[in-house]
């Protein structure tokens, strides 16, 4: 699969929850290569996760997933057998091993040949770093190993497309570097969707990123054009400037402020981070970039 060819296409998507919209017209293309998706609580990230999992269906518009339509039975099917879904909050049986729930998971993706199976049941959790971990039962894994253990499942079978919804929830800082070599590596060949609230995985992983509010699309570009929201809009201070829009003491005790500089203020070089703050806290629009 080339890497311009698209294989997620997602157009004007709404779904809505008791009368209140989750998602509102959403729209955007991925193509292979990890792309980021951010958001404040809220936000819809969870529903669209859900949408390309084909957990729900949307109430209106247009989907198109590894060239199969989700909104058939054999589309569906055929998805799925080329999906890993790794949800917010995965279900586990708690008496199940590390190597038995993969393994079960592995038999619903049909990897029926029982040797095949069991190879690649291993080779998943050799992965993971959980291979010395695999005769632990789930409910005597730290939260972190669980973590590991449902990112394990998520790659069973090396699918096309990979949805991995807060996947460093749970994990110390040595492993979400390992996590991180990952996920990268999982990204050559294949789409990853990596929904998350840390800016600084976007900035190490991500090709390109979504920025979800209020179930609409606010940005999607590259990462170096959502840090360059924040140009000339981060400056350093002796004190907490009142006018700014946030501000916080550094380590070094001066003070870094966003918003709009006083004109003798001493600039500072914007991170990603600095312009999704920006975005949220709706930056004029000439200032985002283009929607594409």
């Amino acid at each position: 699969m080339s890497g311009s060819e698209s294989t997620v296409n997602v157009r004007s998507v709404s779904v809505g929850f008791r009368g209140r919209p989750a998602l509102d017209g959403v729209s955007f293309v991925l193509r292979p290569g990890v792309t980021g998706l951010l958001g404040p609580n809220g936000a819809g990230k969870t529903t669209l996760l859900r949408v390309l999992a084909t957990a729900i269906s949307p109430d209106r518009g247009e989907l198109s997933l590894l060239g199969e339509d989700p909104g058939t039975g054999p589309g569906k099917l055929a998805i799925r057998r080329r999906l890993g879904y790794l949800p917010q909050n995965p279900g586990f049986h708690p008496g199940f091993t590390a190597l038995e729930f993969v393994d079960y998971v592995a038999i619903l993706k049909e990897l029926t040949d029982r040797r095949a199976r069991r190879a690649e049941v291993l080779r998943v959790l050799e992965t993971v770093g959980l291979a010395d971990q695999r005769a632990k039962k789930i409910k005597a894994l730290s939260g972190g190993m669980r973590q590991r253990v449902a990112l394990a499942a998520a790659i069973i079978g090396d699918p096309d497309l990979l949805v991995l919804d807060e996947p460093t929830v749970g994990l110390d800082p040595e492993q979400r570097l390992r996590f991180r070599e990952l996920v990268a590596d999982l990204g050559e060949g294949r789409t990853v969707l990596l929904s998350t609230h840390q800016t600084e995985d976007v900035s190490a992983l991500c090709r390109r990123v979504i920025v979800l509010d209020r179930g609409v699309v606010k940005f999607q570009g590259l990462p170096a054009e959502l840090k360059a929201v924040a140009e000339g809009r981060v400056w350093s201070s002796t004190e907490r400037d009142r006018t700014a829009l946030a501000g916080w003491r550094t380590g070094e005790g001066t003070f870094r402020n966003i918003g709009t500089p006083p004109q003798e203020a001493r600039r500072l070089a914007p991170t990603l981070e600095d312009g999704y703050l920006l975005l949220l806290d709706g930056a004029p629009a000439a200032d985002q970039g283009v929607l594409r």
